[in-house]
């Protein structure tokens, strides 16, 4: 790829140096012995890469690039200079240099950062058009439920609220966290997620808070936490209802001071980090049961936003389905298939307790089922889990609350698939569209003796 470039430099040799190395690999260079007079080069034209020095007169180039930025000129520049040391090259950094080059400079060193530099802004430019084409968040939706709540998110995306998102195992709380991170003034810093649910209790402190090198066993290296990872972005806590109760009292610390202090550290370390939350469970009843602190509950349930189970918004299932479709198949490199209507009607009368999730993991399997271009009612049938046939059938016989016949369906779904997978779980949890761990966890919940299951 032939670049333009801009180099900046007082000194004539290096400025000829430089400009040859550059124009005999391919590339145009446009050279500048003035900072101020490169400023306005720069605002006028557009460089690909700019190379300036550090040491000069009248306006030095960490001040040019504070300038180039204060003016909206967002060229990536790579900073160069023959008194280099730690101090120097941290505050370029800091400014928004892309590299800091020691000199005297060599030509395959100089190439490689030229090189590198064009494959950053590559690699950004292909993430903004996935961006576009995904509509920002990757959120496909037809229906008004969605559309409502999908407004209720681009209203409250705009303020610092905190956020705690509600909705089932697999309904995609983790994408509307990005969607709020991506529709927030927060966009250009980093989105940092942990699944308190997924981290042992003893482990957790570390992912969020880190540690210094040698401050437990196995501590071989200081390890910079989730929180100071996502220091001037957002931090998505999900299944933050399955967080210890010690380490609740820790993070509602966190939430107040705006400062972590790392296992071993002898002094606080400033963050400035949004927190969005998510879980599955009714964190009121926790805190009723002494199972969720209650400060923290009003710290993180400021502004919450449910999220509809699949079989709430059936509306959704066609577009989701075609969209899951392409994806899969282009993964693969397979051939894109379609779904005739009574394909789409036997997907809608399904229940999926797996949500979202399951729905893909579905058509996964409907792409490798499929005879012909067009998948049919029948395809789908036999990629579905062996209880569904009866899902649509079901309304007479479950009796009780809601919550309680949502429990009673939950726990027939888990027993017929467990029982179809041969009493195999890992492959019964990837059926049904869930962590195996998660599996586990609403087997508890629903009173499954997974031991007594599993007898011959």
């Amino acid at each position: 790829m032939k670049a333009n470039l801009l180099i900046v430099d007082d000194e004539a040799n290096t400025l000829a140096s430089l400009s040859r190395a550059f124009r005999l690999a391919g590339h145009e260079a446009t050279v500048c012995d003035n900072p101020a007079c490169a400023l306005e080069l720069a605002k006028e034209q557009n460089f690909d890469l700019i190379f300036s020095d550090v040491v000069m007169p009248v306006m030095d180039g960490l001040k040019l690039l504070e300038k180039l930025r204060a003016a909206g000129v967002t060229t990536p520049v790579v900073m160069m200079s023959g008194q280099a040391h730690i101090e120097m090259a941290v505050k370029a950094t800091k400014l928004g240099a892309l590299d800091f080059l020691e000199k005297p400079l060599s030509t395959d060193k100089l190439l490689l950062t030229l090189q590198n530099a064009l494959e950053i802004q590559r690699l950004k430019a292909e993430n903004q058009q996935l961006r576009r084409q995904l509509g920002s968040s990757g959120i496909v939706f037809t229906g008004e439920t969605m559309r409502r709540l999908m407004a209720q998110v681009e209203r409250v995306a705009a303020s610092e609220s905190r956020i705690c998102i509600l909705g089932e195992t697999g309904t995609g709380k983790e994408l509307i966290a990005r969607a709020i991170h991506e529709k927030s003034k927060r966009r250009e810093g980093p989105f940092v997620t942990l699944n308190c649910a997924a981290v042992p209790a003893e482990l957790i402190e570390s992912e969020l808070f880190g540690h210094e090198k040698g401050s437990f066993t196995g501590a071989a290296s200081r390890h910079v936490g989730k929180f100071e990872q996502a220091h001037e972005g957002t931090l998505f806590l999900d299944e933050i209802g399955d967080m210890p109760l010690p380490m609740q009292a820790k993070l509602l610390r966190v939430l107040e001071q705006g400062e972590v202090e790392r296992i071993g550290g002898d002094k606080p370390v400033r963050v400035n980090v949004r927190v969005v939350v998510a879980t599955h469970r009714n964190l009121e009843d926790q805190v009723k049961q002494g199972g969720f602190r209650q400060d923290l509950f009003h710290r993180i349930f400021v502004f919450p936003v449910a999220l509809p189970p699949l079989r709430e918004r059936k509306e959704d299932i066609p577009a989701l389905a075609k969209h899951f479709a392409v994806q899969i198949a282009a993964q693969n490199g397979w051939k894109e298939l379609s779904f005739d209507e009574e394909a789409i009607r036997a997907l809608q009368a399904y229940a999926w307790p797996g949500n979202i999730r399951e729905l893909r993991n579905v058509v996964e399997r409907l792409l490798l089922f499929a005879e012909g271009d067009v998948i049919t009612s029948a395809t789908v049938r036999s990629a579905l889990p062996a209880h569904a046939s009866a899902v649509s059938g079901t309304a007479g016989i479950f009796s009780g609350t809601l919550s309680q016949q949502v429990e009673d369906f939950e726990r027939q779904a888990i027993l017929e698939e467990i029982k179809r997978q041969n009493n195999h779980i890992t492959n019964a949890a990837k059926a049904l569209g869930l962590e195996r761990s998660h599996l586990y966890k609403k087997c508890q919940q629903l009173g499954i003796d997974l031991r007594e299951v599993r007898k011959p």
